[in-house]
């Protein structure tokens, strides 16, 4: 095979692989900002505020708990991390201090049917479970946004690459001999 036949086609698929990387790097920093954008509002329009770093809310909570809880203290919930820490350092320690599951509450509700206690407790035990896992969800596509964000910087330095590569390719097929063989 002749140099000047494999350095073009080499330089043609460098020049492909590089549209293809900036395509999915567009494609993923799309994702990630539509990504993070549906969580930045979806959490905001819940107009959940972070108790104060002295409030009796915070004081009530284990020390871990109350660290990390602090640390967005008075702030509107706008991200997946401050979601992730309400859920499982605000939600989750006051469902275990309740101490049954949602299937435990209304199992003892269903038994009970005319006692409006655990009835009340079952409700609870319901609403705190279904807001620690929407805000968990929350904070699950903000990690997917994140990795959608750091796969397309990849993308785009892959590209970058492989541009490099390719303009290197069409710099030595030019110089290379028509008549050369491999």
């Amino acid at each position: 095979m002749r140099r000047k036949t494999f350095d073009g086609i080499l330089t043609v698929l460098g020049a492909l692989v590089t549209v293809i990387l900036v395509g999915a790097g567009s494609l993923l920093l799309w994702g990630a900002n539509y990504t993070n954008s549906e969580v930045h509002n979806q959490l905001a329009s819940q107009k959940i505020y972070f108790p104060a770093a002295n409030s009796a809310e915070i004081k009530a909570l284990p020390a871990a708990d109350a660290t990390l809880m602090k640390q967005y203290a008075g702030q509107l919930m706008t991200t997946g991390a401050q979601a992730e820490v309400w859920a499982d350092h605000f939600i989750a320690v006051h469902l275990h201090e309740i101490g049954l599951t949602y299937d435990q509450a209304s199992t003892l509700a269903r038994s009970n049917p005319t006692n409006t206690k655990y009835a009340a407790l079952e409700s609870t035990v319901f609403q705190g479970t279904t807001l620690r896992s929407e805000l968990l969800e929350a904070y699950g596509f903000s990690v997917f946004g994140t990795i959608a964000w750091i796969s397309s910087l990849v993308a785009f330095s892959l590209a970058v690459v492989f541009l490099l590569l390719t303009v290197l390719g069409v710099a030595h097929w030019r110089k290379v001999s028509p008549t050369a063989e491999i």
